[in-house]
């Protein structure tokens, strides 16, 4: 269970991901860039000490979804130096650590293991002022197909799935779009294992 806080984010993570995206040597989209959320799923930590965020951003009009995974800290990921995006001021949970995922131990075991164990997105609860919590709505529903493989491998720009993809036993993450006003996406490729 992902337990999101009403809270305000200063910079924001559209500001940050913003400056980062153009430096990226696999980003070819709008520059300056201008990420609009499209969708998003989180995973839990099991130690319960790293949140886990991947977001779907568009950055121009041509249609393309970039897949970015964030993973926030309260103290600097050792060694994390390259993959740190930077740093937000939390207002319940004060500085956060921001990272490309990629380069962070926790998402990597994480990512491996809902995909071999077919595993899906974390549930969502708001914390709300009262200390009580209300249920979030999803926007991105994925799944492990099972499988194994040594690397991980994260589509930056997910492709639609075919037939070898929603195989069980591919080693792939699959996922799709929850939204009612958008109906049932085209399952898409987020990750692989080889």
């Amino acid at each position: 269970m992902a337990i999101l806080h009403k809270a305000t984010l200063v910079p924001s993570k559209a500001e940050i991901v913003a400056a980062w995206l153009p430096q990226q040597p696999w980003y070819d989209g709008a520059d300056p860039a201008a990420p609009r959320p499209v969708a998003s799923y989180r995973f839990d930590d099991p130690a319960g000490e790293v949140g886990i965020e991947t977001m779907l951003l568009a950055t121009g009009d041509d249609g393309v979804a970039w897949q970015v995974p964030l993973t926030y800290r309260a103290e600097a990921l050792d060694g994390g130096g390259a993959h740190l995006i930077g740093t937000l001021e939390h207002s319940v949970l004060g500085t956060r650590y921001v990272y490309d995922a990629l380069g962070d131990p926790v998402y990597l075991a994480v990512l491996r293991s809902v995909i071999e164990q077919q595993g899906s997105e974390a549930d969502l609860e708001r914390s709300l002022d009262d200390g009580t919590t209300e249920q979030v709505a999803k926007t991105l529903l994925v799944r492990g197909t099972g499988g194994a493989g040594v690397d991980v491998i994260l589509d930056r720009q997910p492709q639609a799935a075919v037939e070898a993809d929603l195989a069980e036993g591919s080693g792939t993450l699959i996922g799709w779009r929850a939204s009612a006003a958008h109906g049932s996406a085209p399952d898409l490729v987020l990750a692989r294992l080889q």
